[in-house]
């Protein structure tokens, strides 16, 4: 059945709650009059009727009831109030779908008296252009279609993959955090054309394009990475010198401990202050 004939709520209207508001109304997945969003800034809460025709509520308990699926997109620090709040609303047992980076199903429970019909997940930034990547954490008890509206709902704003809630800090470390470092990557590329005598403009669009280019024609074909860089490279030209440089400095290495890294924080975070 999926999400469709479904009532959805979203506790929160930030950039994230905003995307999947988009992506479900855009997608004709979900009616605009079927969707419920509170925010604590009410003018916030406003703007996103008045943009996307969804029902704005004052109250977070009173969304949760008239909700079939409640989104809670709020930062990790505020979980446990919110949790707080809408557990006298959950009577009529709603699937409960959390976007809070590195609050486990385990510390959701602990508030909401082992809740069952609860999934975690972990989208990124581009699902604001609908190109995200989410990462949905298979959680024991759930209902047989739950799973499948979960994965309906983050379809609507890019792709999906369904993991074991340990493999999680992963993907915060890898898709999570990883537009930071593209964008680290595109605007070292514009910096470069800018040092070889380009106007930062145009080094802009040539950098970006480049990456947004690359990574669709490796999505689109599955192509490995490697098959495309020896398409482009080759002997004793410009494209293996560059290479070469690529990895005097450590490149592979670099980005392999960023994914570590922010992997290990995530994991810091989701113990919480010692």
């Amino acid at each position: 059945m999926g999400v469709k004939g479904k009532k959805v709520g979203f506790v929160g209207g930030g950039n994230m709650g905003e995307a999947l508001i988009r992506g479900l109304v855009e997608s004709n997945l979900v009616p605009s009059e079927t969707i419920a969003v509170t925010d604590v800034r009410a003018e916030r809460t406003r703007q996103l009727a008045e943009q996307y025709g969804v029902r704005p509520l004052t109250g977070n308990g009173a969304l949760v009831t008239a909700s079939d699926v409640v989104i809670l997109a709020v930062k990790p620090q505020i979980m446990a109030p919110v949790l707080r709040e809408v557990l006298p609303a959950l009577t009529r047992r709603p699937l409960v779908i959390s976007l809070a980076a590195g609050v486990s199903t385990a510390t959701i429970q602990s508030v909401l008296g082992k809740y069952q019909r609860l999934i975690r997940v972990m989208p990124n930034t581009p699902a604001l252009v609908l190109e995200g990547v989410t990462a949905i954490a298979k959680t024991p008890g759930l209902e047989a279609e739950d799973l499948e509206t979960a994965q309906e709902i983050f379809a609507a704003v890019g792709k999906v993959v369904v993991l074991d809630e340990e493999q999680l800090d992963a993907v915060t470390g890898l898709s999570g955090s990883g537009p930071a470092y593209v964008a680290i990557v595109i605007e070292s590329l514009a910096d470069g054309g800018v040092k070889m005598g380009l106007d930062r403009a145009t080094a802009m669009t040539l950098a970006t394009q480049t990456v947004l280019g690359a990574a669709t024609l490796l999505s689109e074909t599955g192509m490995h990475p490697g098959t495309l860089k020896d398409m482009v490279a080759s002997p004793g030209g410009t494209t293996i010198a560059g290479i070469a440089a690529l990895e005097e400095g450590g490149v592979r290495t670099t980005f392999i401990r960023a994914v570590e890294r922010a992997t290990l924080r995530s994991r810091e975070l989701g113990r919480g202050p010692a």
